[in-house]
């Protein structure tokens, strides 16, 4: 017998030409839907790079305590290229910084981890080409 599925569900609203509001559970998040740009709120393709990078952070949170992984801090930084005709996020690159003094091997096993069981890194995968690295902060 499998296991459950999970759902999830989000509602958006909008509330003028120049943004509009997502709410999930007991959260919201202002968003840029605005033709113009509005630099108070992350636009879809932005979002869309935060969504991959809560992913990593999460999946990261998720093998600590399996893996017995130490560190004292994350940070996660990705960046975007999207072409014009169809539009799409033609490619993703991403770098994420932890600071720990885990060997060289322990990095590459959280970073391999990060890859194989991050659902939002596994659906934008196979459509985009993804590319990134996991390092020590300096």
């Amino acid at each position: 017998m499998s296991a459950p599925k999970m759902h999830f569900h989000v509602e958006t609203v909008r509330i003028d030409a120049h943004g509009s509001l997502a709410r999930c559970k007991q959260a919201e998040i202002p968003l840029d839907t605005d033709l113009a740009g509005n630099p108070n709120a992350f636009n879809p393709a932005e979002l869309l790079l935060a969504a991959l990078s809560a992913c990593i952070v999460k999946g990261i949170e998720r093998v600590m305590p399996i893996l017995h992984f130490e560190l004292r801090g994350l940070e996660v930084r990705v960046d975007g290229v999207r072409q014009d005709a169809p539009p799409k996020m033609e490619s993703i690159t991403y770098e994420i910084i932890v600071d720990t003094d885990e060997p060289e091997r322990r990095l590459e096993l959280l970073h391999e981890n990060v890859k194989r069981y991050g659902t939002v890194f596994n659906t934008v995968a196979p459509g985009t080409q993804l590319f990134g690295v996991l390092r020590r902060k300096a």
